[in-house]
C-alpha cells in the first residue's frame, strides 16, 4: 500500500491509499469510496474489500474526502471526481489504462460513487482538481448504496433514527440537495450523462435502506438503457462484507472482484 496526494484544497491535502497488484497488467482500476453517512469514516473503512480486489488483480485507490463539518454537498463528489481523474492521469505508472478505470462505493459512498458515474461531465465537479482528465468511469459498483437519499431520509424520520436524520441534514442541508444528488432520480428522469455497467450488492436484512431501494434503482437503470446487475445476500445486514457472516462476505467480495475483472477483460478485448 502507498499513500498519495490526489488533490489539494488550499492547505488541505486529500489522501488516497493505493493498492497495486503484482504483475505487469494492465489491470482494471477503481476509486474506492467509503461509507459513514457522509459524515464519518475514512479510507481504511473499506480495507477488507480493497485488499480482496488487489489480490484479484485490481488497482484500488481508496480515498479520503471532505465531510461535514468541514464541507457539505457537493464537496465529497467533487473530491471523488478529482480522484477518478488522478487515477486516469497516473494510469501508466500504476499498470492500468484510463479506459479501465471504474468506481466502487459502500453505503453513503455508494451514493457518491453512483452520482459521479452518472454525471461525469457535470460542471459542478469537472471544474475541480485534475480537471485535465476525463471524469467518466467504465463501470460502477455499489455495495448497499444509498441511491435514493430522500427515501432513506424519510425512512429514518419515520423510525426516529435521529443520528441518520442529522447526518443527512449535515451533509445535504435540505431535501432539494438530496434530490439533486439522488442517483435514483437522475436515472429515472433521464438526466444521466452516462450509464456505465453497474453491479449492486445488497443484503436482504439491511435496516439502513428501504427494502426496495436496490431493486428500484436497478429496474430504473435498465429502463433507461443501462446494464445493471443486482446480487442479493439473504439475511445479511448493512456493511456485511465487513460485519456480516464470513461466508457471505467472502462470496460478496468474489462477486465484486469477478464483475470488475470481467469488465476489464471485455475492455481489453475491445481495444
Amino acid at each position: 500500500m502507498t499513500d498519495v496526494t490526489y488533490a489539494r484544497r488550499g492547505e488541505r491535502e486529500l489522501i488516497g491509499t493505493l493498492y497495486e497488484p503484482a504483475g505487469a497488467g494492465p489491470f482494471p482500476a477503481v476509486v474506492s469510496v467509503h461509507g459513514g453517512a457522509w459524515t464519518s469514516g475514512d479510507r481504511f473503512g473499506t480495507v477488507d474489500l480493497d485488499e480482496a480486489l488487489r489480490a484479484a488483480g485490481v488497482v484500488v485507490l481508496a480515498v479520503d474526502f471532505r465531510m461535514p463539518p468541514e464541507a457539505r454537498y457537493p464537496a465529497a463528489a467533487q473530491d471523488v471526481h478529482a480522484a477518478i481523474r488522478w487515477l486516469k492521469q497516473h494510469a501508466a505508472e500504476i499498470k492500468t489504462r484510463p479506459d479501465l478505470v471504474g468506481i466502487v462505493g459502500s453505503s453513503s459512498g455508494g451514493q457518491t460513487a453512483m452520482l459521479c458515474a452518472l454525471r461525469p461531465h457535470d460542471a459542478v465537479f469537472a471544474a475541480e482538481a485534475n480537471a485535465g482528465a476525463d471524469g467518466s468511469v467504465a463501470f460502477a459498483v455499489g455495495c448497499w448504496p444509498i441511491v435514493d437519499p430522500i427515501a432513506r431520509y424519510r425512512m429514518a424520520q419515520a423510525k426516529g433514527n435521529t443520528k441518520l436524520v442529522a447526518a443527512h441534514d449535515a451533509y445535504f442541508g435540505d431535501e432539494a440537495a438530496m434530490a439533486a444528488a439522488s442517483p435514483q432520480r437522475i436515472v429515472a428522469s433521464g438526466e444521466a450523462q452516462a450509464l456505465p455497467p453497474v453491479l449492486i450488492v445488497q443484503g436482504t436484512a439491511d435496516a439502513n435502506v428501504t427494502p426496495d431501494m436496490a431493486h428500484n434503482f436497478v429496474e430504473a437503470y435498465r429502463r433507461a438503457g443501462g446494464a445493471a446487475e443486482l446480487r442479493t445476500f439473504a439475511g445479511q445486514p448493512h456493511t456485511f462484507i465487513k460485519d456480516g457472516d464470513p461466508a457471505a462476505a467472502a462470496e460478496a467480495k468474489r462477486v465484486v472482484a469477478e464483475f470488475i475483472v470481467a469488465q476489464g477483460d471485455m475492455l481489453c478485448l475491445q481495444k
